[in-house]
Parts: structure tokens; C-alpha cells; sequence
């Protein structure tokens, strides 16, 4: 791999709006794309981010629902940057601008910052921030592995080789992780290879990248891309080559049924077993029994869902519908089945 190189400018991001640097990035991949390309996306496909590079389908991202916490992010970025700065004691800085490889022209990447460490050297700084709930994704000094990708994508382009990633995820300096990832070249050859493949055999080509992902996460790729169900769209008739599928999940099907069977007869007996300690128990939620040296600690702890019954929202509509307009909705979840049927 020759190393010999120094990224190109693409273009200057200081006044782009948000509409011109979309365009941009489509007209190659950024660093957020690259887990969606090794098969990592926690939530976005290889065939979505095809869509999206056709610009046939906008590709989601990890807040789309959530337009509050994508915009706390944005904001935030210059805070994090900060802190990471304060507690590392580097210089830490933007360069607005879309860089490319200059030997994989389309490699892009749109850093964060760039870091100046003591030595000479330069660095990539990667902002973040996270929920409190959502901080185990960074346990045991780890990186989320789609930051991962994103920073081995960011070496690559810019030849640098080292890559930070700073987190906020409360409301003070210390609830903030710092993680530092050296680059590997190896890892990275691999990264190039696939990316160039995607490139040049998917979105020039205009060839659908085949589903490799998690099934759910394949499931909602369809959903979005086809839209909400319609109970009047004529029926599909599916070519032979599906029948083998389709009897491999009848059979599936049957032994799952088994094994529910099976643990409800289980949990029936459990039931049996401990309901003359829940009625010793009373309106309590917490027993104990010791015996030897081991102590034993029941808990029956209550759980409390609130909502409306489907009466209440039927009169809620009719004597609030601007109120029901605005915190009801709809969400569709479809269920496969398969029935057979004697031959017509």
C-alpha cells in the first residue's frame, strides 16, 4: 500500500447548506458510511446506503426519529472538542472542508477536528455524545463499532494514524469517555477493498447490493423502502424457487411451537410452585429465607404500564380530536404467516 500520499480537497463545507453538502456526499463515501459497507450498521443496511448514493432513498441514521438529540449532538460538538482539549491538553481545531484519497478518489471524509500532538504529528478528533442509559455501548474501553469504522475510514483518506473519539454523555466534564485508536493497515486494506467493491460494482454499476445484515435490520430496510402496506394491492405469486424457503420455515415454525409448548407447561409449574410463598408473602414484595450459610431473597416486585384502553381512545377522539390527532399515532408492524391450502 503505497503510503506517500496527502489528501485532496473536494470541496469548502464553511457555506454549504445542508441540502449542497448531501449532494456531495453522495458523490462518494463518507466515514458514517463505511460499518453500513463491512455489514456493522446498527441501523442501516448496505442496500440502504445504495439507495441513498442513487439518491432514491434518503439512508437513515442512528437519530432519525429523534431530531432533538441529533441537533443536541450537532450542537454539543464544539463542547466536546473542549473538554477532550482541557483534559488531554492538546490543540484541537476544524479545518471546514470535505477532503478525498487522492489514489481512492471516492473515499470522502468530513472530519470532526484535527488534533496537533507535541511530537510534530497530527490526529483525527471524532466528537460524541450518547444518553446516560446508552453508555455501556462504551464499556471496558471500548469503541462502538461503527465509530470504529468511521475513524479507520478517516486515516485512510486523510494518512494520518491516529484517531480519537471523545463522548458526553451527562452533564459535567466527568461523565465523558476518551478512547484512542492507533491505525491498522491491515484492518484498513480490507476496509479500501470492500468500500472499492461497493463503489464500483454497486452504485456505478447500479446493481442492488444483496441483504447480508441482521434479519431485523433487513426486515426494516424493505418496510422503508416500499412504504405502508396496502390491504388492496393485487397478490404475489411467487416463483418454485421460493418453495424450499417457504418449507424450511413451516418447519421451523413447528419446532419453535414445540419448545413454546414446553416452556409454558415450565412456567405453569413455576407458578405452581412458588404461589404458596407469594400468599405468605401478602401485599409484601420482598421475602427471605436463610439456611446454612446461604441466604435466599424472594422479590414479587409490581409493574406499572400506563395507557388508554381502546374505549377511552375511541371517546378521546370524539370529544378531543385535535387532541388525539396530536399525541396518538399509528405505527404499522406486519406479521408473516404461512397457510396451506388445498390446490384451486
Amino acid at each position: 500500500m503505497d503510503m506517500n500520499y496527502k489528501a485532496e480537497v473536494f470541496v469548502d463545507t464553511e457555506n454549504l447548506s445542508r441540502e449542497d453538502w448531501l449532494s456531495f456526499r453522495r458523490k462518494g463515501i463518507g466515514g458514517s458510511d463505511a460499518a453500513a459497507i463491512m455489514g456493522m450498521s446498527p441501523f442501516c443496511t448496505k442496500r440502504d446506503l445504495y439507495y441513498d448514493k442513487l439518491g432514491i432513498q434518503p439512508v437513515m441514521d442512528e437519530e432519525e426519529d429523534n431530531w432533538v438529540a441529533k441537533e443536541v449532538g450537532h450542537r454539543l460538538e464544539d463542547l466536546v472538542a473542549e473538554i477532550f482539549a482541557r483534559k488531554t491538553g492538546y490543540k484541537v481545531y476544524p479545518i471546514r472542508k470535505m477532503f478525498r484519497h487522492p489514489l481512492y478518489p471516492f473515499m470522502l471524509a468530513d472530519v470532526d477536528f484535527f488534533i496537533d500532538f507535541p511530537d510534530g504529528t497530527k490526529g483525527i478528533l471524532e466528537c460524541k455524545t450518547t444518553n446516560y442509559n446508552c453508555q455501556d455501548k462504551w464499556a471496558n474501553d471500548s469503541t462502538p463499532v461503527n465509530y470504529e469504522y468511521q475513524g479507520r475510514h478517516y486515516m485512510a483518506v486523510m494518512n494520518i494514524n491516529k484517531v480519537y473519539f471523545a463522548c458526553l454523555y451527562g452533564n459535567n466534564e466527568n461523565e465523558f469517555f476518551i478512547r484512542c485508536m492507533e491505525r491498522d493497515l491491515d484492518i484498513e486494506e480490507d476496509l479500501i477493498a470492500e468500500e472499492e467493491y461497493f463503489w464500483k460494482e454497486n452504485v456505478e454499476m447500479c446493481v442492488e447490493p444483496p441483504y447480508t445484515e441482521k434479519p431485523d435490520l433487513v426486515l426494516e430496510s424493505i418496510r422503508r423502502h416500499y412504504g405502508p402496506a396496502d390491504k388492496d394491492a393485487d397478490e404475489v405469486t411467487l416463483d418454485r424457487k421460493y418453495l424450499g424457503k417457504i418449507k424450511q420455515y413451516m418447519e421451523l415454525k413447528e419446532k419453535k411451537a414445540l419448545h413454546d409448548g414446553e416452556a409454558k407447561k415450565l412456567e405453569t409449574k413455576m407458578k405452581e410452585i412458588y404461589a404458596e410463598i407469594v400468599e405468605k408473602m401478602g401485599t409484601s414484595c420482598t421475602a427471605v429465607l436463610t439456611e446454612g450459610g446461604q441466604r435466599y431473597v424472594l422479590s414479587y416486585n409490581p409493574t406499572y404500564r400506563t395507557g388508554i384502553d381502546k374505549n377511552g381512545l375511541e371517546r378521546l377522539k370524539a370529544q378531543h380530536p385535535d387532541v388525539y390527532d396530536d399525541y396518538v399515532n399509528t405505527t404499522e408492524s406486519r406479521r408473516f404467516s404461512v397457510k396451506v391450502k388445498g390446490a384451486a
